[in-house]
């Protein structure tokens, strides 16, 4: 069973940086699809952006797109980074990852199956 476990959330003031961890254990992630979601105080679920492990391909929604970064970690290939940049109150909200074996990567929902618990970012001054 695949468990995925997310981390480094925080509060963080406006225009501040985060980086959030993805470790995956129980299963080899080399060639599976990650993706970052999240969700903000009454708002829907968010696809924020996803990480192709079979091309090293990634994908961002547009409201990311220039400030967060996904990699993975080449030493481990089992952990995924998202580094976020520049961050704005609209970005707070409960981030997850998740996990589906396929060779490309989506930004929606439904197509993953394992997912982590959390990890809660606060952007405010």
């Amino acid at each position: 069973q695949l468990q995925l476990v997310e981390s480094g959330g925080g509060l963080v003031q406006p225009g501040g940086s985060l980086r959030l961890s993805c470790a995956g254990s129980g299963y080899s992630l080399d060639y599976w699809a990650i993706g970052w979601f999240r969700q903000g105080p009454g708002k829907e679920e968010e696809g924020v952006s996803c990480f192709s492990g079979s091309d090293g391909s990634a994908n961002y929604a547009d409201s990311v797109k220039g400030r967060f970064t996904i990699s993975r970690d080449n030493a481990n290939k089992n952990t995924v980074y998202l580094q976020m940049d520049g961050l704005k109150p609209e970005d707070t909200a409960v981030y997850y990852c998740a996990a589906v074996r396929h060779y490309r990567c989506t930004l929606g929902e439904d197509d993953y199956d394992y997912w982590g618990q959390g990890t809660q970012v606060t952007v405010s001054s």
